[in-house]
């Protein structure tokens, strides 16, 4: 009954949230607020949602998909990052300089140009200006961010609540009106389920009713190969009890997954995006220590990893093990090459038109 009554009472709130965001689209829409598109190839990986839809690994997968191929670079806004304005990741980057998602870029792909800025509009050509190598650029997390037109814009819905059954902030967590849909050009239900049915993945296409120039694809998270924390090598979790150390939207399934593979589970979870403070290493520390359990570690994702590593005096005093779970997207109904081709025939063809472009301006 409460949560009726605050639904209701958010409905007008919606409303008008709603209309200032169709507002503002429609005069981007008639070209009244202009969208500019740069030369250099633009890929926009994005969501209509708030909350965690698996933007990040998907930017991981069209990184190993371009990296021996082109010199690519990332652009996010680096949320929650305690810095301002346009930064290039260097030797002295660390989470709070870039962001979360942005550092655990830098970390695992070393020859990526990883960038933060709030404007992108201004931020690509600062970009281009400091890495004029840069062949392609990834936007993380733009699709609402149209003064930039991507050349590719993919848009990503979570199977478990996608966009065409939500409703627009703050009665759901929709950041803009359904029919936003229609600006991607390739769409990816993500986080589906392993064994999900050409049948109901038909479905839910028809649900989400492509445009003719639109493609749907079906993607699941697969968890990779667990490394030291430390050292990098790789880690058996199969006889481990595990202290999960865990920051993101949606745990659940990460518990599944070590309620499966582990002996045991211990979970402590804290709000998406948490940078660590004192009081948490305490509990983190307690947690283990009072543990009486033999083979314990303590377990974490790669993105809470990059905050940790801002304790990482406090948690080589602890002598424990820690390990990272990693992520990684695969396709469904082996549609992987396809969705592989459509990319690379946009790449191909746009890369080709600016290298072209710049010699001659050089």
């Amino acid at each position: 009954m409460f949560f009726s009554v605050v639904k209701f009472l958010l409905y007008p709130l919606a409303l008008l949230y709603g209309g200032i965001v169709w507002l503002r689209n429609r005069l981007y829409d008639t070209g009244i607020f202009s969208s500019i598109e740069f030369s250099v190839p633009v890929i926009s990986v994005g969501n209509l949602s708030v909350g965690g839809t698996g933007k990040t690994p998907h930017v991981e997968y069209l990184i190993r998909l371009l990296q021996y191929q082109y010199q690519v670079a990332t652009m996010s806004r680096g949320y929650k990052r305690r810095t301002q304005g346009f930064l290039l990741a260097d030797a002295n980057a660390n989470a709070l300089r870039l962001g979360d998602e942005p550092m655990q870029y830098h970390m695992k792909f070393p020859e990526v140009a990883v960038s933060v800025a709030e404007e992108r509009i201004t931020g690509i050509p600062t970009l281009l200006q400091k890495r004029s190598d840069v062949d392609v650029v990834l936007l993380d997390d733009a699709y609402q961010h149209r003064s930039v037109k991507p050349g590719l814009n993919i848009l990503i819905t979570d199977f478990s609540k996608p966009f065409y059954n939500d409703f627009i902030l703050p009665y759901g967590r929709l950041r803009e009106g359904r029919n936003a849909y229609k600006r991607a050009d390739i769409i990816i239900v993500s986080k589906s389920p392993l064994d999900l049915t050409e049948e109901k993945a038909n479905e839910i296409t028809c649900r989400i009713n492509p445009l003719p120039h639109q493609q749907v694809f079906f993607s699941c998270i697969e968890y990779d190969t667990p490394y030291d924390f430390f050292t990098k090598e790789t880690v058996s979790l199969t006889n481990a009890n595990a202290v999960l150390v865990c920051c993101i939207a949606k745990p659940e399934p990460l518990v599944h997954f070590l309620q499966r593979n582990t002996k045991d589970v211990h979970v402590l979870s804290y709000p998406d995006h948490h940078y660590f403070l004192s009081k948490d290493m305490e509990e983190i520390t307690d947690a283990y220590r009072n543990w009486n359990i033999p083979d314990k570690v303590i377990v974490t994702t790669e993105k809470d990893a990059t905050r940790l590593h801002l304790q990482t005096d406090r948690l080589r005093s602890l002598n424990a093990r820690i390990v990272v779970l990693p992520i990684r997207v695969s396709f469904l109904f082996r549609e992987g090459e396809q969705f592989d081709r459509k990319v690379h025939q946009y790449i191909d063809s746009a890369v080709a038109d600016y290298r072209t472009m710049h010699q001659l301006e050089g």
